[in-house]
């Protein structure tokens, strides 16, 4: 799993743009506690952030090459380091959500080139592998350690802007600029846009229903489950420890089971994990539920992530698959709080399940349409090689 080829430079910046939504949890609810917003409120900063982190996925999906990765993805860590630790340094409602909103808008450019280079790997679905490995083991990390920090909003906001600045180094073996590298493939300039079209208007909602249970996963526990601060915190650490297991996992079946397995079956198994978790009235349903769908979250991403991959060996579909996707979890944390404020978070769990059973269909369909003997990549000829960004292995 990790040779000596791994392109390091984007599992680490996979690892900084993704850092954001897995730490939502702890955010949305550091921002209600530590600053005068309601928890509404709180999970609409928490949508804004991620509606940042997906427009400029949307905006940068095809300027990745002609900008330059080395540039961009050092002008997405800046701003994730301004953005996000300005925010975490002032008590300012308004300045907290202009540095959030600026932080997003750099993880989501940090995601663009990181989505770009590894959809131009040979094997896009071990290095994503990889880099879900990494962002689960530091989330785990920031879990663990948060709630012995005192009280706050700052301490996660923090973190994302301290992995920003230690990424900055390695950005120095990508590419200035990929212009003299690139051999331009033949083809329609969007290859495969049935199927692209079908997957970036599926995502939306799978990953809203994802992230509409995280971004309220810290209030069932510590309201309906009765749980303290420091065991949510457990639960949440042994849940992405879980999803570590889940990534490697993945990353060890590799193509074994296609891609329509692992997608539809996975989503099937995350809409009874999402009920259950949202039912939770004590310790073992909360953490059963949580653990297991941590467990289950990142495999169905990983080969959905690599699915978008093998659809433009360019990484367009990946980063417009990826926006997407990032729209759905930008309206998570406000859906589920308006959903549970609402109706309860037992009919707000039933709901999610029952929207990620249906969008389970069309996922599928996109995977079996898509069929090959490897998840790797759609051009098994050399004569067909994709395009590649310049990384020092």
């Amino acid at each position: 799993m990790f040779a000596r080829t791994t392109p390091w430079p984007l599992v680490a910046l996979f690892t900084a743009g993704y850092l954001s939504p897995y730490l939502l949890p702890t955010t949305v609810g550091r921002l209600d506690s530590g600053l005068p917003v309601s928890a509404t409120q709180a999970g609409v900063i928490g949508s804004a952030l991620l509606l940042s982190s997906a427009a400029a996925g949307f905006l940068l999906a095809s300027r990745v090459d002609r900008a330059g990765p080395r540039t961009l993805a050092r002008a997405g860590l800046l701003l994730a380091v301004l953005g996000y630790g300005g925010a975490a340094l002032t008590g300012y409602v308004p300045a907290v959500v202009a540095g959030v909103l600026a932080g997003g808008f750099g993880s989501g450019t940090v995601t663009a080139v990181a989505a770009t280079g590894i959809a131009a790997q040979r094997d896009p679905h071990r290095v994503t592998t990889l880099g879900l490995l990494g962002v689960s083991a530091l989330a785990a990390a920031v879990y663990l350690t948060v709630p012995h920090l005192g009280p706050g909003h700052g301490q996660p906001l923090a973190a994302i802007a301290l992995t920003a600045l230690a990424v900055w180094p390695l950005t120095a073996r990508l590419s200035p600029r990929t212009a003299r590298t690139v051999a331009v493939t033949r083809g329609p300039k969007l290859p495969h846009l049935r199927s692209g079209l079908l997957l970036a208007a599926a995502m939306p909602c799978w990953s809203a229903a994802q992230n509409s249970l995280w971004g309220v996963s810290g209030r069932i526990g510590l309201t309906q489950a009765h749980l303290g601060e420091v065991t949510v915190g457990v639960v949440f650490a042994v849940a992405l420890g879980a999803g570590l297991l889940g990534v490697v996992a993945a990353g060890a079946l590799g193509p074994r089971l296609g891609q329509a397995l692992p997608i539809g079956l996975g989503t099937v198994l995350i809409a009874g994990c999402i009920a259950l978790s949202a039912s939770a009235t004590d310790l073992r349903t909360f953490a059963s539920g949580e653990i297991a769908w941590n467990l289950l979250y990142p495999v169905v991403l990983s080969y959905v992530i690599g699915l978008a991959a093998s659809l433009d060996p360019r990484g367009r579909w990946a980063v417009l698959v990826g926006s997407a996707s990032s729209l759905g979890t930008a309206v998570g944390p406000m859906t589920g709080s308006l959903l549970s404020a609402r109706a309860g978070f037992p009919a707000m769990g039933a709901v999610l399940a029952a929207g990620l059973l249906a969008v389970a269909v069309p996922l599928t369909a996109v995977a079996l349409r898509r069929r090959t003997t490897t998840v790797t990549t759609a051009y098994p000829s050399l004569t067909d090689a994709p395009v590649r960004l310049d990384v020092a292995a």
